[in-house]
Formats: structure tokens, C-alpha cells, sequence
């Protein structure tokens, strides 16, 4: 499958995510270098919108907006553990 391929039902299958989730969502062309713009807005609430870059953030970003933010939380926590096992001193004694 080309790259145009993956890229639409990617988008199909989030923007489908989206709404049985309760959200509405379009994708904008732009010139970008991605080439569209991605905007969200939950169905009931229009004041809970945002716009991504790209798909993978759209899902993302509802995904945080569902979850309050559990995906930022996931990502600080494993940045924080690299971090410190990185400089563990038993790591560098042999």
C-alpha cells in the first residue's frame, strides 16, 4: 500500500475513532509540509476543540482530552525512568 494509502485509512479509521467517541473532527489541506490540518471538537462541548498537525496527533490529543491527559502522564514517567536509569552508577561498574 502506498504512503497516500496508509495516510487515508489511518485518517478514516480515527476520524471514525473520534466520533463513536464524541467528537467531531475535519481535515483541512494546507501548504504545510504535512499537507493538512486536523481539527477536533467534542460534539456536546464545542469549548473542548484543538487543532493537530497530523493524524497521529489528533488521536493523541482526544485521547488525552478523553483520558485527562493519561498519555502525557505515561510519556513523563518513561522519559523520567530512562533518565534515571541512565545515570544509575551500577550501570557503568563492572
Amino acid at each position: 500500500m502506498s504512503n497516500l494509502g496508509e495516510n487515508l485509512m489511518l485518517w478514516t479509521e480515527v476520524r471514525k475513532w473520534a466520533k463513536d467517541r464524541g467528537f467531531d473532527t475535519v481535515k483541512e489541506k494546507d501548504d504545510s509540509i504535512n499537507g493538512a490540518s486536523y481539527y477536533w471538537m467534542k460534539s456536546d462541548d464545542h469549548s473542548v476543540s484543538g487543532i493537530s498537525p497530523s493524524v497521529s496527533k489528533l488521536a493523541r490529543d482526544i485521547y488525552n482530552t478523553i483520558t485527562d491527559n493519561r498519555w502525557v502522564e505515561h510519556q513523563t514517567k518513561f522519559q523520567e525512568q530512562k533518565e534515571t536509569k541512565k545515570f544509575t552508577v551500577t550501570d557503568y561498574v563492572s
